[in-house]
């Protein structure tokens, strides 16, 4: 592979994600597994069926968030 295809193939890719919405989503998911990972130690299986729920609301906030026009805007 030439260098000028991996740097053609870079420029294609180079977000990563970085968008509000991205970030948003993340943040929350992350938080979840975090709360979810403390109701598993200490056997509170209603707080992790809380942050289950939470879970799934951060992909449900950041996608609105992508919708709204916060997240990657597609190539043209």
């Amino acid at each position: 592979m030439s260098t000028e295809n991996v740097t053609e193939h870079a420029q294609e890719h180079e977000s990563h994600g970085h968008t509000p919405a991205a970030w948003t989503a993340v943040v929350i998911i992350t938080l979840a597994f975090l709360i979810g990972m403390f109701a598993v130690i200490f056997g509170n299986w209603t707080v992790l069926y809380i942050a289950f729920g939470i879970a799934i609301l951060g992909g449900i906030v950041g996608k609105v968030m992508a919708m709204m026009g916060m997240g990657a805007q597609p190539a043209e």
